[in-house]
């Protein structure tokens, strides 16, 4: 895991690095634009295609996405709690609730399991967040977002479902795989070389999305509650859970691990496009993100003994 790890920090550093240095010809955030439209709408789809297609799809498909339900449910509702005995007005309200809530699956989760556990984590990985993670992210997460914005516009959360490539390519995965159809070599090559370049890239975006310099002092007493969330309460919450659910030990430790990955990056999007405290959320990107960085392994070690 360490090892995994301090792979996946020198490729965020990388990103870090870019979003500094890069040609002045464009700017640092049309750079990250590029990138994360490349990936979310050409390389990732065509990584989950592939997949997904040719993934067993039986009732731990639907355990996974039950887990996953289960652990953004308890950060959102222990967060709530938190919430109603702190000091903080709607707009910081929103981001915390979000913060919370999703864990950076596939940006981060996704690597480092494939790294950790090997290739075949992917799946797990790919369904915990695309069979549940970002459909409730795009429907419910929207909904909480215009709930405490001040923002009059309203977004319709299907609208914003039907508009994610990534989960069009889940369901053209799932359909062709209950169908039987094999996946032709051909197109299984290709599919293959694009999701070749979607780990490094995600990686080098998250460097260049986390704000490194959001952390301030005042935001503390907001951002430990979320870091104690995301990173314990809910892994341990899907870690119970699963244990009653009759999966197999090695996806338990899959389920656990992603469930235990920081704040969402994707998430600031959101903030920002409903007016919400985007500087607190990033933040707390930040913080989880070095916080994971002891958590993780800790993770590990415990569940590798378990």
């Amino acid at each position: 895991m360490i090892t995994a790890l301090i792979q996946m920090s020198l490729l965020i550093a990388c990103g870090t690095f870019w979003k500094s240095h890069a040609p002045d010809h464009i700017s640092a955030h049309a750079h990250r634009r590029a990138l994360t439209d490349l990936v979310f709408y050409i390389l990732l789809p065509a990584f989950v295609l592939d997949i997904i297609w040719r993934t067993p799809i039986d009732s731990t498909s639907l355990h996974i996405s039950f887990l996953a339900a289960v652990g953004l449910a308890s950060g959102l509702i222990v967060m709530w709690l938190i919430t109603r005995v702190m000091k903080t007005n709607n707009r910081q309200v929103g981001a915390l609730l979000l913060a919370a809530s999703f864990p950076n699956a596939t940006y981060l989760g996704l690597p480092i399991l494939d790294q950790v556990i090997g290739s075949h984590s992917r799946a797990t990985v790919l369904q915990y967040d695309l069979l549940a993670c970002t459909p409730i992210l795009l429907s419910v997460g929207i909904l909480i977002a215009q709930y405490y914005s001040n923002v009059n516009t309203k977004v319709s959360p299907f609208r914003e479902l039907i508009k994610a490539p990534p989960l069009w390519a889940v369901t053209l995965g799932i359909a062709l795989n209950l169908s039987g159809l094999e996946q032709p070599q051909f197109l299984g090559s290709s599919l293959s070389l694009l999701a070749g370049g979607v780990v490094p890239l995600m990686l080098v975006v998250l460097g260049m999305s986390i704000r490194w310099h959001s952390i301030r002092l005042k935001f503390i007493a907001l951002l430990l509650p979320v870091a104690l969330i995301s990173l314990v309460v809910t892994p341990c919450v899907v870690f119970y859970i699963s244990q009653f659910t009759g999966v197999m030990e090695e996806t338990r430790v899959i389920v656990t691990l992603v469930a235990g990955m920081p704040t969402m990056v994707f998430g600031i999007v959101i903030c920002e496009r409903y007016q919400l405290d985007s500087k607190l959320y990033a933040a707390a990107v930040t913080l989880t993100t070095i916080c994971s960085l002891i958590t993780l392994p800790l993770w590990f070690q415990f569940l590798s003994g378990t």
